[in-house]
């Protein structure tokens, strides 16, 4: 099958999508991509030319649109390609009403099938057909590494408790504020706070495997990737319960639900230091392989076709 991805490029290559597709590759499918370039709706707007070509040369038989506004795009090409949509969280969790009504508008009339990340998202969305298809993780780049070995790999304190915030303390969404205020509060321990930012996926596993704890402190995700590739290196987890966390998480000793509460996110970080020890979260999240993944989004493009 010949598939082209669309997805944004203004932030340079997005590896979920750039996952997904080798996933799809490794399967035997011939998978293209198309970065948008260009900022807010107008900005998308400008790349329906350019796609048009790309379509017209390609002759892709399922395009892939990750995002809503890649979707909207791919729709306005105007091309007979079915189109399955990725809606990805932001997209659908923190969106005006009128925002939502162009989102269906497009989905009753532009595409073919809409994936969402997780039950909330479905239910914030209110499209009871849409597919609950959460991203897989790569197992042959993320799994359990001797903590030694990860800490002297990256030359962080042995002596120290770390703590790996999942994302950039900057983006408000991730309301790194209240992880400030908590990890301030635990004055008696000797700690470093780091960052998953600007890593490359080589560098990623190492800080999942060196973390005393991943600690995620969203106002909402879909399904936040970070914590199935900590769930991998059986790094454990404190997050506020957003997106599939609760599911993906559950009965896992070591990962822990936090309210906003400041003290109560202190309290579970707490928690997770006195765990002292790995979690056993690779194990329950196998059912996430990237293969499994891959097979799920090729019959859901077998029932595009097939409308």
């Amino acid at each position: 099958m010949k598939i082209l991805f669309v997805r944004s490029g203004n932030h340079g290559v997005d590896p979920i999508s750039q996952n997904q597709g080798g996933s799809l590759l490794e399967k035997g499918h011939d998978v293209y991509f198309f970065d948008i370039i260009g900022r807010g709706f107008f900005g998308y707007l400008s790349n329906i030319k350019n796609l048009r070509k790309k379509i017209k040369y390609l002759q892709p038989e399922i395009i892939h649109a990750h995002y809503s506004l890649s979707g909207i795009v791919s729709a306005l090409a105007f091309t007979n390609v079915p189109i399955v949509v990725s809606l990805m969280g932001s997209d659908v969790n923190s969106i005006s009403v009128l925002q939502k009504l162009i989102i269906k508008l497009f989905i009753k009339f532009f595409w073919s099938e809409v994936i969402v990340k997780s039950r909330e998202m479905k239910k914030n969305l209110g499209y009871n057909k849409a597919h609950i298809i959460p991203n897989g993780v790569d197992f042959s780049k993320y799994y359990p590494i001797d903590k030694k070995l990860a800490l002297k790999k990256l030359g962080w304190d042995t002596s120290k408790k770390h703590i790996l915030f999942s994302s950039n303390p900057e983006r408000p969404e991730k309301n790194y504020k209240i992880a400030k205020i908590a990890v301030d509060l635990l004055k008696e321990y000797d700690l470093e706070v780091h960052f998953l930012v600007n890593l490359s996926q080589t560098e990623m596993p190492f800080y999942y495997n060196s973390a005393d704890c991943l600690l995620l402190t969203s106002f909402y995700e879909g399904s936040p990737n970070v914590i199935k590739e900590a769930m991998a290196c059986n790094c454990p987890i404190v997050s506020t319960d957003v997106g599939d966390v609760r599911e993906i998480i559950s009965n896992v000793k070591g990962c822990y639900l936090t309210t906003f509460e400041e003290k109560d996110v202190a309290s579970k970080i707490i928690e997770a230091f006195n765990f002292n020890q790995r979690t056993m979260g690779f194990e329950a999240i196998k059912h996430l392989d990237s293969k499994i993944i891959a097979d799920k989004l090729l019959n859901l493009y077998y029932v595009a076709l097939n409308k």
